[in-house]
């Protein structure tokens, strides 16, 4: 569970949803049998491998892997975060969203006012530039832009007029607006007391978050101060690694966003809009972050980083694609684009026109190209030397590629540059060869009875009752028992727990891909009476492992003479049990 909601509020927000009635709302499903089909949402097919179940709350695509509840769905087909899904669902079940144990009412209030703040804040600047004085000059520095009224309309920019303290003197009527201006990041406190405007001369930006929320500003000075651009601080509800201005336009303007085109500044998203590019987005005077890109790629398949052909947009291209290593595996795609020296996103589709500018995008140079000439610039491939130095300095960074296809692939160029048979990718003996990569398969082994216990209480969480003490089952050891024990005490204590709810614990956890697969399992037995002699027989062969275990315990004990009287009597009845 993420955020700042409850999890007893999620478990009843996924009992309390219907995922067919959901998911039938997007794609018409059909029944079979006691589950739903439909062809995939989320790729292209022809016949159905899409299912949905009721009965588990679950979803889940036999074709290209897709799964999970109702907020998977939402998140993965509406592309919301963990937050918004939750409103979406709770909106439809008319539950008001709570605030977890331990942040109080005052809390969530707090941020309800300033919400309401920062949407007067905004509301006053853009009358402002439509009727102060002063605005005329914003309005001359736009249309010098090549921007026009509607396009200022769509992005709800405004003006902060000169002067010290405009803005507190039209919203600062009381002690706590005041307060509240403060904490917005609006207003400033002085080093003697009393406050004033944060922005002033400056063409305002709002930024909003990915529910359309206004959260803070950006600034763009009309005269000669500095900085250029001023962005609001770090607030309660502005995060500047977190938001991306310009996101919330484009997924307004599409309905289906294919690719999302990352530029460093304000008035380079408004006019790519402005000619007809409406996926544009930008930083907030940082670097792409970790948190950017996982939120870009629940979204979109395809970032297009775009730089400035200087020193300093190659230098921005290799800290984004250094930080994008981690979030590179197969099916997600990352390019740079470089445009000519001296010229801007802004400057270069003023002059070509979105349609030559979109061939550009066409032609911008993938991740793993970018990847390799880069390192190739600091290594002479010509030479034994220099190909020994590219794989020092490649791999530690391949290191960090999430394992899968994409790894490899990267691995075999790298072998192919450096030309080597094998890359050693740790500082052990683990070596990654071709013949590793084309091996044979490894033969199934049958599922061991933790494996079986943890996916029929999946299928069917009421077994649970069955279990009897879930602490025992430690004895056993590893990640698998501590999230069996896990798993038994929270259905003990939840009985009416589905597995979408089950599942919703795990979110974002390791564990959660594990259970998600298991989820998908389906049992020799569809019947109450199969699965819970299945599950008996699991938990039969379960007891005989803790049993071995013991044993070898109490005959270590007894070979050092340390055995207790009860000891004794517990390994005489084990020994005996093991020879029936």
């Amino acid at each position: 569970m993420a955020g700042r909601i409850p999890r007893q509020f999620i478990d009843e927000l996924i009992s309390r949803t219907d995922i067919v009635e959901l998911i039938n709302e997007y794609v018409p499903l059909k029944k079979t049998g006691r589950e739903f089909t439909a062809c995939c949402p989320f790729h292209d097919e022809k016949t159905p491998s899409f299912t949905v179940s009721p009965a588990k709350q679950f979803f889940h695509c036999f074709g290209c892997g897709a799964h999970g509840t109702a907020l998977g769905f939402l998140m993965d087909y509406e592309h919301m975060d963990f937050v918004e899904a939750v409103h979406d669902l709770a909106d439809r079940a008319n539950l008001p969203v709570p605030v977890e144990a331990g942040a109080s009412s005052g809390e969530q209030q707090d941020s309800s006012e300033l919400y309401t703040i920062l949407e007067e804040a905004a509301a006053w600047f853009r009358q402002q530039l439509r009727q102060h004085p002063d605005a005329q000059h914003a309005v001359n520095y736009l249309k010098k832009r090549g921007l026009n009224g509607e396009t200022a309309a769509t992005f709800e920019m405004g003006f902060a007029p000169p002067g010290w303290n405009n803005l507190l003197q039209a919203l600062g009527k009381s002690a706590g607006q005041i307060k509240l201006l403060l904490k917005a990041g609006v207003i400033i406190e002085k080093e003697h007391g009393g406050n004033y405007d944060r922005f002033r001369n400056r063409i305002m930006f709002p930024i909003r978050d990915a529910r359309g929320r206004i959260i803070g500003f950006g600034g763009r000075v009309l005269g000669d101060d500095t900085p250029k651009y001023l962005n609001s601080p770090e607030t309660p509800v502005f995060h500047k690694g977190r938001e991306l201005y310009g996101l919330y336009e484009a997924r307004k303007a599409m309905r289906k966003l294919e690719r999302i085109i990352v530029v460093e500044g304000y008035m380079d998203v408004i006019s790519l809009a402005h000619h007809g590019l409406r996926y544009a987005v930008a930083t907030l005077g940082t670097a792409t972050t970790p948190e950017h890109l996982k939120r870009l790629f629940r979204i979109v398949p395809e970032i297009v980083f775009c730089f400035d052909g200087d020193r300093a947009g190659r230098d921005a291209a290799v800290r984004a694609m250094e930080n994008a290593i981690p979030e590179m595996r197969e099916g997600r795609q990352i390019n740079f684009m470089f445009l000519p020296e001296g010229e801007d996103p802004d400057s270069q589709i003023r002059a070509e026109g979105c349609s030559s500018f979109e061939a550009r995008i066409a032609k911008s140079v993938t991740f793993s190209k970018f990847f390799f000439d880069h390192l190739t610039t600091q290594a002479d491939i010509t030479t034994i030397e220099g190909r020994a130095r590219l794989v020092e300095l490649a791999r530690p960074r391949l290191q960090r590629l999430p394992p899968g296809i994409f790894r490899e692939m990267m691995l075999t160029r790298l072998r192919e540059l450096s030309q080597l048979e094998t890359v050693k990718l740790t500082s052990g003996n683990k070596t990654t060869t071709k013949k590793q990569l084309h091996g044979k398969k490894r033969v199934k082994s049958a599922p061991s009875p933790l494996r079986v216990v943890v996916a029929l209480l999946l299928q069917c969480p009421e077994l649970s009752v069955l279990a009897g003490d879930p602490q025992r089952f430690r004895s056993i050891g590893g990640t698998g028992a501590n999230l069996l024990v896990e798993l038994l005490e929270l259905l003990q204590t939840n009985p009416k727990l589905k597995t979408g709810a089950l599942l919703e614990r795990w979110r974002d956890k390791e564990e959660g891909r594990y259970l998600a697969k298991l989820a998908q399992w389906k049992p020799p037995f569809e019947d109450k009476t199969g699965l819970e002699a299945e599950f008996s027989g699991a938990l039969a062969r379960l007891e005989q492992q803790l049993n071995e275990i013991c044993t070898e315990e109490l005959l270590h004990k007894a070979q050092a003479g340390t055995l207790s009287t009860e000891e004794k009597d517990r390994l005489q009845q084990l020994l005996s049990r093991s020879k029936q």
